[in-house]
């Protein structure tokens, strides 16, 4: 691992190390294996390695580090040949978290690279004390700062390397995909404000970057800035980015048509405002977005168009926070993996796109995070966990934050059918649960108030309160831990029971059961009425059979009323609002579904849509009906975690079930839920096997539904109360009765 001699350290210019070697014949193989401490972009004989953005990636540098392998065969020349290791700050040293406890060098001072070159088998070069070091043109660089770049100045080697105390153990095969750009995007409006700056409008919010293409006079610069949203008269606005700099500046050569998009840094944006400074020509501006899942792996339609662009919504936000790491946003000085995020969303990440690998990734790192108590950290990779922040204690043991650790392997197992994430994470989810029943000892969990404290919970995070004069009934934080240690702790039963520990399985259960009893006493009075009467613990209790079954019908009534008095506007929040739609479907309340689910008031999801969004927002009144923007301090418009309705219409309105029998999509439940206004419904999913297919229609009373399963899918599908006459491919069913398919296209019909 060799660091240029000539790095000042965090924030200063940027540098490279470099060498050159002889080649008196072409290999017929060449392959380059390279890593770094920081983010490098790398060059051989003047053209660039690969395609991949922000390698080496973000992992916990402490417990393993990334390379990267690349066949460079067609870069090589004979004669002299150059290789050019450039090196930016990235998440390794530049500033973490938030302006008020910003962490600098997180990992490590010093940014340095480490690389072997193969040539048909043999070694060729690898990175030693000979190499040299400069400065490149990327004269500063930071994730949440952006970068300046000085085209004038040209990369010349003029000192040594320093040789770094290195651990190579540390070193580990890419194990999710790199980031990659997407197809640009150009402007769909631009104007000029007062101050004769340009504004450009790419029509989406998206992770992504600004490439310019230009020419001018030496010295002539580019300043971009960035902006989620804009103002009263089409006034930039981007004061939720805080202390996030998320600049571009570019400082042309002077030597003809240049082109410039940043080598270590990206921003959240749909708004570009351009800065011209001296004689200055721009040819073409356009938004490259990048993400880790680029390729769309399903889709739905319906016959709502608000609800097909908070699909397209839900795809984008996604991208634009699956860069490396599940992120809370891709635009403030925050961007880290929220574990609570990821966890609500966990199951639509793997709808939308294949997120097997990306997760599991994320899953080593919260695993390395994890406290010694069991407490798992509320972000991963957790910069707290190296550097004190503040005096408010240790950044982990949130309920519904921490049991990300047994809900997301859940999920991928349920997607992917694969036990290894199953055996790999177990060990780690029993120190949570341990940890969970020793925050109050016991099966109730009592929060501390104070943040910080052991066993500090978020609850239902950002939950709306409605009219702050009466607002509306609120999870208390004691319910909402004590739903999530019964979820994790029964789920945790259920994976005990599939890797084969059934001494295990048989503790968890007993210990489930002992939260079940513990949760009807403390929550439940003798009428049958949850503590709060709120949505939020009526939707998880439902979902998670925690009502108790003499308490089951008049909890249905007491659930119907608090939903219809808000007249269809939500009052859920992160842990709320994914069990919102699922529990009132799956009790058969599909009219207050719709209701919720199409109500264009805020708080919901359609309103954020009619406001203009094309990313999923932080808060449901992010933008207030009179268009006033609701705290920018924090404030993002571009958060998937709202967006984990998409799960629901999946599984639900689709009705693609998912069971742990059929896990990989071997087998699915056929169980659509009608929601008349959504017809027709169309989604599609892309599975190992091949491409699901499930099409609904609804004509009068009479629904048409259409499956395409590829070979090795089955599914089944129930004559319920609700299907009367149901028909499998013209063969009539008895009611209560289950029909079994086979591989190939089916239709069905029944009326409701």
């Amino acid at each position: 691992m060799i660091a240029p001699a000539v790095d000042a350290g965090q924030g200063t210019a940027g540098s490279f190390v470099t060498t050159t070697w002889r080649l008196d014949e072409m290999p017929g193989r060449a392959t380059l294996r390279i890593s770094a401490l920081g983010l490098y972009r790398a060059f051989i004989n003047g053209k660039r390695v690969g395609a991949d953005l922000l390698t080496p990636g973000w992992t916990c540098y402490d417990h393993r580090i990334a390379f990267q392998t690349y066949d460079v065969a067609d870069l090589l020349q004979l004669g002299e040949n150059r290789i050019e290791i450039w090196l930016g700050d990235g998440w390794y040293r530049s500033q973490l978290l938030w302006a008020s406890n910003p962490i600098f060098n997180c990992w490590g001072e010093r940014i340095a690279a480490i690389a072997e070159l193969e040539a048909d088998g043999a070694p060729l070069l690898v990175t030693d004390a000979d190499w040299k070091s400069g400065f490149t043109p990327v004269t500063r660089n930071g994730i949440y700062f952006g970068e300046d770049y000085d085209a004038r100045i040209v990369a010349r080697p003029e000192a040594k390397v320093d040789v770094l105390d290195f651990d190579k153990g540390l070193l580990v095969p890419h194990e999710a995909d790199a980031v990659k750009e997407l197809e640009p995007l150009v402007p769909i409006d631009q104007w000029q404000d007062a101050e004769d700056r340009t504004l450009y409008d790419f029509g989406q919010n998206a992770g992504a970057f600004i490439r310019l293409r230009v020419s001018g006079k030496a010295g002539a610069s580019v300043r971009v800035e960035h902006s989620e949203i804009l103002g009263p008269g089409k006034a930039f606005d981007n004061r939720n980015y805080r202390s996030a700099r998320a600049e571009l500046r570019y400082v042309l050569s002077g030597m003809g048509e240049e082109t410039y998009a940043p080598l270590f840094t990206f921003m959240g944006f749909r708004y570009a405002r351009v800065t011209f400074e001296g004689d200055v020509k721009l040819h073409s501006i356009e938004m490259v977005p990048i993400s880790s899942v680029p390729v769309a792996a399903g889709g739905i339609t319906t016959g709502v168009p608000a609800v097909n662009r908070l699909v397209e919504n839900t795809i984008w936000s996604q991208r634009s926070n699956f860069i490396e790491i599940p992120t809370d946003c891709p635009q403030r000085d925050e961007r880290i993996g929220w574990t609570g995020d990821a966890q609500v969303f966990a199951g639509t990440a793997c709808w939308l796109a294949d997120s097997e690998r990306f997760l599991m990734k994320y899953l080593r790192d919260v695993m390395h995070d994890q406290r010694e108590n069991g407490a798992v950290p509320h972000f991963s990779p957790d910069p707290t966990r190296l550097h004190s922040i503040d005096k408010r204690g240790d950044w982990a043991g949130s309920t519904g934050w921490g049991d990300a650790i047994v809900i997301i392997p859940w999920q991928l197992y349920l997607h992917y059918g694969n036990r290894d994430v199953l055996v790999e994470c177990f060990p780690a989810m029993m120190k949570w649960l341990d940890y969970l029943w020793g925050i109050s000892n016991g099966p109730i969990i009592r929060p501390p108030a104070e943040w910080g404290a052991n066993g500090f919970t978020f609850g239902d995070w950002l939950q709306p309160v409605g009219d702050n004069r009466k607002p509306r009934p609120t999870i208390a934080d004691d319910c909402a831990a004590t739903l999530y240690h019964f979820i994790s702790t029964q789920l945790s039963a259920r994976i005990a029971r599939i890797l084969g520990h059934d001494g295990e399985a048989v503790r968890l259960d007993a210990r489930a059961g002992e939260i079940r009893a513990a949760f009807r006493q403390e929550f439940f009075s003798p009428s049958g009425r949850i503590a709060h009467n709120d949505q939020t613990s009526w939707a998880l209790a439902f979902l998670y059979d925690l009502v108790p079954d003499d308490y089951k019908d008049v909890g249905k009534g007491y659930f119907r009323r608090v939903v219809e008095e808000t007249d269809g506007v939500i009052g859920t929040g992160f842990i709320g609002t994914p069990a919102l739609l699922p529990a009132l479907t799956r009790l058969g309340m599909l009219d207050l579904a719709e209701k919720v689910f199409l109500n264009r008031k805020v708080p919901g999801w359609l309103y954020q849509v009619e406001r203009g969004a094309t990313s999923i927002w932080e808060r449901w009144d992010a933008i207030a009906e009179d268009g006033t923007v609701y705290d920018p301090e924090m404030n993002s418009y571009n958060h998937y975690a709202y967006g984990a309705v998409c799960q629901w219409l999946f599984e639900d309105v689709a009705g693609l079930k998912l069971t742990p029998e059929g896990a990989g999509f071997t087998h699915v439940r056929l169980d659509p839920a009608i929601l008349p206004t959504l017809s027709p419904v169309k989604a599609w999913h892309d599975v190992s096997q091949g491409r699901i297919k499930a099409e609904w229609t609804l004509t009068g009373d009479t629904v048409t539904y259409r499956v395409v399963l590829p070979e090795g899918v089955g599914a089944s599908i129930e004559a319920s109360n609700g299907r009367k006459d149901l028909t499998v491919d013209g063969i009539q069913i008895s009611p209560g009765a289950e029909r079994r398919l086979m591989p190939g296209t089916h239709v069905i019909t029944f009326r409701i």
